[in-house]
This record gives structure tokens, C-alpha cells and sequence, in this order.
């Protein structure tokens, strides 16, 4: 929520307010109600609603909608198309995008069931040059001799199993797959380290900077 405030802030600037805040900070809270449905569904939780698809179809509908007439424009005016296009922005980047890089999601799901985490450091260095450990781009190795496939190596480095395979441990479930044999502890993470409590504040802080200043105009 703090991410998406941050692009609110940058994207909207003298346009954000209250409601536009509350509705990125929507966007943040529905897609991780996808745990619920990991209680019904097995591994829905970073799949059902942390795909790529959700944010791709709502970009193609704005697309077609200002190609064919514009009725987002003509019923909310310039701003509410803004809002609108903000929102698959933090849908991607400030929903999506933490718990990619973080340790992974369902990115294609339903139409292609595979968990991926771009996670690892990218470093310049004086003796060895650009240094990545995100995707593994070396020659995966065969049996019976023979080049392996640079790809088949970087597929290999991001994935992480199907829903069948993974599934998250959340507050609202934090022992998926397995039997509750008493009391059990549940827990929901507000910082999982100093980055992320940088991010916290900084962007309550911006976000809160920014609707002050349009107040004031």
C-alpha cells in the first residue's frame, strides 16, 4: 500500500486525494484476498489474484475503451481515465512486483499453473564485470555429453512449482495442506526487513506530503 501510494503520488500528483488513495490501497487489499480463497482452493494464494492477466486485461479494456469512443473520458472526465490507468500501473508494479521479486507468484495463472520469484542482486564488478543471480543464463547441463540450453537453466532458476506444489503460508492460513492439531500462531507481516520498513514510511510519508500539498491549493 505504501508502493502504490508512492505511484499515486508521482502518476496523479495534484489529482490525488482521499478516494484515489483509498482506491489504490483497494486495489493492494482485494488482491490479497486471494488467501481466503486459498482456503477452499489449493494454492490460489499468490495465483487467483496476483496474476499478470488482471492487470493485462484491464490495460487492453482502457485501450479499447479510448479507441472506441472514450466513455471512461466522457462519464469521469480526464482525471477518472488517470485514476484508471494508475491503478493497473500499481497493480502491476506495487501489488504484484514485491511478491515476485520477494519469493513468487503464479504470474500466468489460470492459463499457465507455475509459480516464478525473481528474486537474487545484480552487481557491477571492476574484475568480473555485470554480475546478476535474478536468472541463471548458464548452459543447463545434459546427460550423455553435449551444450545444454541457456534457456532451460533461467526456467529452471525462477520456477517454483505449480499450486499444487506451493502454497504460502498466510495468517489466514498458516498451515496450508496440513491438519490444525491445536492453538496455532498467525501472523501478518507489516516489515520483513529494513527495505521494507524503508518503503513503509517513506511512501506514508510522500503519499501523506502530497494530499497535504493538494489541500492546500
Amino acid at each position: 500500500m505504501a508502493l502504490a501510494g508512492l505511484f499515486g503520488a508521482a502518476l496523479l500528483g495534484p489529482e490525488l486525494d482521499r478516494r484515489a488513495v483509498a482506491l489504490l490501497a483497494g486495489l493492494c487489499a482485494f488482491a490479497d484476498l486471494d488467501a481466503v480463497v486459498g482456503l477452499v482452493v489449493t494454492g490460489a494464494h499468490r495465483a487467483a489474484f496476483h496474476t499478470l492477466l488482471i492487470p493485462l486485461a484491464a490495460a487492453a479494456l482502457l485501450a479499447y475503451d479510448r479507441r472506441s469512443g472514450g466513455r471512461l473520458r466522457a462519464r469521469y472526465g480526464g482525471r477518472g481515465e488517470r485514476l484508471a490507468w494508475t491503478g493497473v500501473v500499481v497493480y502491476a508494479f506495487a501489488v504484484i512486483g514485491p511478491d515476485l521479486v520477494w519469493n513468487g507468484v503464479n504470474v500466468l495463472y489460470p492459463l499457465h499453473d507455475q509459480f516464478v520469484a525473481l528474486s537474487g542482486e545484480v552487481r557491477v564488478s571492476n574484475q568480473r564485470g555485470l554480475i546478476q543471480t535474478v536468472v541463471d543464463l548458464s548452459p543447463a547441463e545434459e546427460s550423455g555429453g553435449g551444450g545444454g540450453s541457456s534457456l532451460g537453466a533461467a526456467v529452471d532458476s525462477v520456477s517454483r512449482g505449480n499450486t499444487s506444489q506451493t502454497q504460502y503460508a498466510t495468517g489466514v492460513n498458516p498451515s496450508p495442506g496440513e491438519p490444525d492439531t491445536g492453538p496455532v500462531e498467525r501472523t501478518f507481516p507489516v516489515a520483513r526487513d529494513g527495505l521494507d520498513l524503508l518503503l513503509l514510511v517513506s511512501g506514508t510519508v510522500v503519499t501523506g506530503a502530497r494530499l497535504w500539498l493538494n489541500g492546500r491549493n
